[in-house]
């Protein structure tokens, strides 16, 4: 059995995409307070609580998953590898080997154990055993994106653009005409606005990062004062948590400098498996934990009478509205129709267009 800090050449742990990029994120302070891969203190506080032990607001457990076989060799102390589908990434220091129930799980966190949906899927699929402890990166991916900055980063990118309030933009959909909405309302209320679409893993039949990136680039070139906008990325996986996946994508972009935060319909839900607006009552009842302003957002649509995108509380004519959604946006796409001017821009929309007739036969 290997010595207590030794550094056993024979075991590795695999990494999965979600866990790769959650290690790195954790070393670059993007999961602040946390820093290690969670111990059976920290997830079950989580789990049941949302916190860490200390109090601390933390909503997601964040875990590294192992093998049972590889789980049995370890020991406090040890030192393992760690390897991502690009080959070595880093080491372990192992403090703690559990086993989690990932029914329990899947039950407390998403409020669910169907397999419909994506996040329970991904969940029940991984091992019961995790591995507790700190990280050291050895190798770093790089990114496809030249708008991939860590925390740091963008903080500094914030200060020398002397934003003293600004607006961060959790997204895993391309723009259409309500996220556009939401964004320049953003824009009236602080100094500048983060646009951090999520280029981590998400499930399958959502456009994918390179293509959403393309879109918000065409966005923002053509309809936003670049001076007051910055675009980054954010590798995490998406989860589909929805109310409690919210309020985590709310810590993260605090860590990357967000002063406020939008939060629409629906935030992080997926499918009906959430009430539309729990999640932003729960964020509106726990923003003073997490330190940003929510900037909350209900259903928008395009109303015909208006002539103008609106929300229930600016317009009466609910009947009359073009509503909106990446659902249905992608249901159009994939029937090779191309959007609406009054729901999506004709520059995003062809650019979404090529992409569906690319994935055609």
């Amino acid at each position: 059995m290997p010595q207590p800090g030794a550094k056993d050449r024979f075991v590795a742990i695999e990494m999965g995409a979600t866990e790769t990029q959650d290690a790195a994120l954790l070393v670059h302070g993007a999961y602040a307070p946390l820093t290690t891969f969670m111990n059976q203190s920290q997830y079950q506080s989580v789990l049941h609580s949302m916190r860490l032990p200390e109090g601390a607001l933390f909503p997601m457990p964040i875990v590294l998953p192992v093998a049972s076989e590889i789980a049995q060799r370890l020991i406090p102390g040890q030192v393992v590898a760690l390897r991502g589908s690009n080959g070595w990434t880093g080491e372990l220091r192992v403090t703690q080997t559990f086993e989690r129930d990932l029914q329990r799980e899947a039950q407390l966190v998403y409020g669910t154990t169907s397999c419909q949906h994506p996040g329970v899927a991904t969940l029940l699929q991984s091992p019961a055993w995790c591995a507790a402890g700190s990280v050291t990166l050895c190798r770093e991916g790089e990114s496809m994106f030249p708008e991939a900055q860590w925390p740091h980063q963008v903080r500094a990118a914030i200060t020398e653009m002397g934003w003293e309030t600004v607006t961060f933009f959790q997204t895993r959909n391309p723009p259409h005409r309500a996220h556009e909405y939401m964004l320049k309302l953003a824009l009236e209320a602080t100094d500048g606005l983060v646009i951090h679409p999520l280029v981590g893993p998400t499930k399958r039949d959502d456009v994918p990062a390179t293509i959403r990136m393309a879109a918000y680039r065409t966005l923002i070139r053509e309809y936003f004062p670049g001076d007051r906008v910055l675009l980054a990325t954010f590798g995490g996986a998406m989860r589909y948590a929805g109310p409690r996946e919210a309020l985590f994508h709310g810590l993260v972009r605090k860590n990357y400098g967000a002063t406020h935060v939008i939060v629409g319909r629906d935030a992080a839900g997926v499918g009906t498996f959430y009430s539309p607006m729990r999640a932003t009552q729960l964020f509106r009842s726990l923003a003073g934990d997490i330190g940003v302003t929510p900037l909350c957002f209900d259903q928008i649509g395009y109303c015909c009478k208006c002539q103008s995108l609106a929300s229930d509380r600016t317009c009466p004519h609910r009947s009359d509205w073009l509503a909106m959604s990446g659902t249905m946006v992608r249901d159009l796409l994939r029937h090779r129709e191309s959007p609406p001017i009054e729901v999506m821009r004709p520059e995003i929309a062809t650019i979404l267009m090529t992409y569906y007739r690319s994935q055609e036969g």
